[in-house]
C-alpha cells in the first residue's frame, strides 16, 4: 500500500479555496480545480518504494505499474482493460463553470482518433479533438452542494424557457422545439445556436441574459453562466439541458453523448482514464462543431441522480454501467472491527475525505490517499469517510 503524492491541476474555474480547506492548508489565492488521483501519463500521482537494495525513492505510480503491470494492476486487470490503471479519480473544485462538454463512446473515439492520426493533427494541437482511442464516462459524488447541467430537457420544457425571455431572435428556435419531433429539433435549435453569426449570436446571447437576470427563478443559472461567459453562445445550449442540485453524498452518471457542465461546488470525480472531449460552448476553446454533431445523443432523459445503495460489506456503492471504474462510500464509526477491503484481483485507491480513518498502518486525514495494488491485504477502521476506487472484474 503506497500513500500518494498528488498533483493540482489550477484550471482558471477552479475554487481557490475548497481543495486547500480540505486537505487543512492555506490557500495560495490561486485556483486549485482538480487533484488527480491515479496514473494518468499527463500528471501522474507520486510513491515511494524501497529497491532491493534498501534504497527508497519517489516514482511516477505510471512508471511502477509500467514495470510490473500484473503484479500492481492483477492479471484479471490486466487481461479486460490492458497494462495500465483503467480509471483516474479526482477531487473537482468548480469555482465558475467548466465548459459544457459531451464525450465520444468507445468506438467514436477509436475510429476519431485513428483518423486524426491518419491526417498527422499533431496530438497537442488545439484543434484536436482525440488526445486517444478510449471513451470517458465519469461520475461526480458531491461532497458539497453541486450545481451542474446534465442531459437534454424535453422540447417543450426547453420552449418555454426560451419564450419566457421574450427575444424576438430566440422566437424561430421556440418555434422549431414546439413544431419539430423532439430529436430532430433539438439537433437543429443546437446546430444553429453553434453555427450562427459570431456577432448575431453574442448580441442574442447578451440580450437572453439580461431577461434571465430580471426573470431570476430558474432562469437566475443561466444569468449567473452568462456573466462567467458574455455573449458566448454555450450559454443558450446550456437553456437547452436539465438543470441538477446533488446534495452531498448525492452522484451523477455522465455516458456518451451526453451534453452536460458542471457549475460549481466540490465533488469526488471518477473516470476512465481518458481525454477526449468535444467542446459545446463557455470555453475559449476550439469547437468542432460537425463532429460534436456526429457524437451527441440528442435524446431528452432525467438526469438520473444516484444514491449510494448499501452493499454486504457495509459498501455503499455508486452503481454504473462500466466496468472501468467502481466508486464505493465507506462510512466509518469505529464499531464492529477493521473492514476488509482486500481486492484479489483488482487494483484500488482510497481516498479518505473526512475523519481520522486508519488504511492497515497508515493514518489518513481528509485529502489523503493510498493506492493499493491487486491481492494486497487492505482493512479500514477508525472513523471518517472514505471512497474507494477500484474495477470491476
Amino acid at each position: 500500500m503506497d500513500r500518494l503524492s498528488n498533483p493540482v491541476r489550477p484550471y482558471a474555474w477552479g475554487s481557490t479555496t475548497a481543495i486547500p480547506e480540505l486537505l487543512g492548508i492555506e490557500p495560495t489565492g490561486e485556483p486549485q480545480a482538480e487533484l488527480w488521483m491515479g496514473a494518468h501519463p499527463g500528471d501522474p500521482s507520486r510513491v515511494v518504494r524501497t529497491a532491493e537494495d534498501g534504497t527508497s525513492r519517489e516514482r511516477a505510480l505510471s512508471d511502477v505499474i509500467a514495470a510490473d503491470p500484473e503484479a500492481e494492476l492483477g492479471a484479471a486487470a490486466v487481461a479486460k482493460f490492458g497494462p495500465r490503471l483503467p480509471f483516474l479519480l479526482k477531487v473537482l473544485a468548480a469555482g465558475s463553470p467548466l465548459s459544457l462538454q459531451v464525450h465520444p463512446d468507445l468506438a467514436q473515439a477509436r475510429e476519431g482518433y485513428a483518423d486524426e492520426e491518419r491526417r498527422g493533427v499533431p496530438i497537442d494541437a488545439p484543434q484536436r479533438n482525440y488526445k486517444d482511442a478510449n471513451h470517458k464516462p465519469e461520475l461526480i459524488c458531491a461532497l458539497t452542494p453541486f450545481e451542474g447541467l446534465c442531459g437534454f430537457r424535453a422540447a417543450a420544457e426547453a420552449a418555454a424557457t426560451l419564450e419566457a425571455l421574450n427575444v424576438d431572435s430566440l422566437k424561430p428556435y421556440v418555434d422549431l422545439l414546439r413544431a419539430r419531433p423532439e430529436e430532430a429539433a433539438l439537433r437543429e435549435v443546437l446546430t444553429a445556436v453553434l453555427s450562427g453569426d459570431p456577432a448575431e449570436m453574442a448580441a442574442t446571447v447578451t440580450e437572453a441574459a439580461a431577461a434571465a437576470e430580471r426573470l431570476g427563478g430558474p432562469h437566475a443559472t443561466y444569468a449567473s453562466i452568462a456573466r462567467h461567459f458574455p455573449g458566448d453562445p454555450g450559454v443558450l445550449a446550456a437553456m437547452l439541458l436539465n438543470s441538477v442540485t446533488l446534495r452531498p453524498g448525492e452522484a451523477m452518471f455522465l455516458g456518451a453523448g451526453v451534453p452536460h457542465a458542471y457549475l460549481s461546488g466540490l465533488g469526488v470525480e471518477i473516470m476512465a482514464n481518458s481525454d477526449n472531449v468535444l467542446r459545446c460552448g463557455l470555453t475559449p476553446k476550439y469547437i468542432d462543431v460537425p463532429e460534436l454533431l456526429r457524437v451527441v445523443r440528442f435524446v431528452p432523459a432525467d438526469p438520473g441522480v444516484l444514491r449510494p445503495e448499501p452493499d454486504a460489506d457495509g459498501a455503499e456503492v455508486y452503481a454504473t454501467p462500466i466496468d472501468e471504474f467502481r466508486l464505493s462510500r465507506h462510512v466509518l464509526t469505529g464499531d464492529g472491527g477493521p473492514r476488509d477491503l482486500t481486492a484479489p484481483s483488482a487494483p484500488q485507491i482510497l481516498l479518505c475525505t473526512s475523519g481520522a480513518p486508519r488504511a492497515n498502518d497508515l493514518d489518513l486525514k481528509p485529502g489523503d490517499s493510498v493506492f493499493v495494488p491487486a491481492g494486497e491485504k487492505t482493512e479500514l477502521s477508525g472513523t471518517g469517510t472514505v471512497f474507494r476506487a477500484t474495477v470491476v472484474i
